[in-house]
């Protein structure tokens, strides 16, 4: 009988640990976590007038997890990436969002594209405890981190492109008379009030602002309102689209100031919808430093490994932040070893810290959630696409 018992006990112990480990098992897989598999989830525009940008965000992010997994994977296990396109529309991110928190069980959230939409979507990450990595847009809120504890950014914001901006506007050409042109949503506004400060702090006040609708590319009568103000420079905040039809109308007319605008609009999607004509004085600030450099270990790096998976794609800043996102966070799983989970990962980012990606670091900490500071200067020319230069009085041919 007490041999019997011993047995009995023995079994309800393997029995009940079996159980744990099942759970165990099942509470991983919720988490996007499987025996050979990690999954992200990205919620992006890959069609309407932003759909560029969710494109070159998401073929970055796939070529980075593609290279890692032809070495092995991390701790064995491979990386994979599930997008769903939600056309820069917030009611669709909204949906796409919980399909990949509650039903695709997605460790995390990557890649989202846009104010609007992230503003949709970071309540549904937050509470879900799902990490949100690399937003594609500068927003100050994001950069909340008594707000938010699962926001992971690797960018510069808005408002450090915008004080580029007007540093390089009133410094290198000793403009005075600015404009803004924005799409009348959370993100133009953004772009609205971050040209109104970055130019109080010169004691100065926009000559004029206008806006035009959201998803659309109706900027004619915006910019004939700002005509009439006859401004040196307009700082465009929107898609690549109505950003190039402003332009390009704006030439039509003989009005030619200075066009600037922000990383988000896109340097392929912008050259692309410019053409081969000449438009001299237009530029965009970039957050991620020259792909094309050669005497980068990463940037050569991101160029190998779209050669190789995506073979044909060209290269561009906005891959290029899509790669360096997903190196980001791969340096961050490798730090947690096998036995991965949200909180160890969510932990590298919130404790100070410093993740080196080749020959770039990001620094986080308790009170940051933005790895990098930097902030780029580009410059249209015709069959080139945006060139890095170092100032508004530089010589972008030169550069090449």
């Amino acid at each position: 009988m007490k041999i019997y018992l011993n047995r009995l006990i023995i079994l309800i112990a393997l029995v009940l640990m079996s159980g744990l480990f099942v759970t165990s098992i099942k509470s991983q897989e919720r988490m996007g976590i499987e025996d050979n598999r990690v999954t992200f989830g990205q919620s992006a525009a890959f069609s309407g007038p932003t759909g560029e940008l969710g494109k070159a965000m998401r073929l970055g992010i796939q070529a980075a997890f593609e290279e890692v997994n032809s070495r092995g994977g991390i701790h064995g296990r491979k990386v994979f990436l599930n997008s769903l396109d939600d056309v820069y529309e917030p009611e669709r991110a909204v949906s796409n969002t919980r399909e990949l928190i509650e039903n695709q069980n997605v460790f995390a959230i990557i890649g989202v594209v846009g104010t609007p939409t992230s503003r949709a979507v970071i309540p549904i990450s937050e509470k879900a405890g799902v990490p949100f990595i690399a937003p594609l847009t500068g927003a100050g809120f994001l950069r909340d981190r008594d707000r938010f504890k699962t926001v992971i950014n690797i960018r510069a914001s808005y408002q450090q492109e915008i004080n580029e901006m007007i540093e390089r506007l009133t410094q290198d050409r000793r403009i005075s008379k600015i404009a803004v042109l924005y799409q009348n949503d959370s993100f133009g506004r953004v772009g609205y009030n971050g040209a109104v400060n970055a130019l109080r702090i010169y004691g100065m006040d926009l000559v004029g602002r206008s806006v035009y609708p959201r998803n659309t590319t109706a900027v004619k009568t915006a910019l004939y309102d700002l005509l009439i103000k006859d401004p040196e420079a307009i700082i465009v905040v929107g898609a690549y689209d109505p950003v190039a039809t402003a332009i390009k109308w704006a030439h039509k007319v003989g009005f030619k100031p200075v066009f600037m605008t922000i990383s988000f609009v896109g340097s392929n999607a912008l050259a692309s919808s410019l053409g081969e004509n000449e438009f001299p004085d237009v530029y965009m600030t970039q957050v991620v430093p020259n792909y094309m450099a050669t005497n980068s270990q990463v940037a050569m790096e991101y160029r190998e490994a779209l050669s190789t998976f995506h073979p044909g794609e060209s290269f561009g800043f906005g891959s290029f932040e899509g790669y360096l996102a997903a190196r980001v966070s791969i340096e961050a799983m490798k730090r947690c070893g096998r036995d991965i989970n949200r909180e160890c990962f969510l932990k590298q980012f919130q404790q100070t810290n410093e993740i080196s990606v080749g020959d770039i670091d990001f620094y986080f900490g308790e009170f940051d959630n933005q790895g990098s500071d930097e902030v780029f200067l580009t410059q249209f020319v015709p069959q080139s696409g945006f060139v890095p230069v170092r100032s508004l009085l530089d010589n972008p041919e030169r550069n090449q």
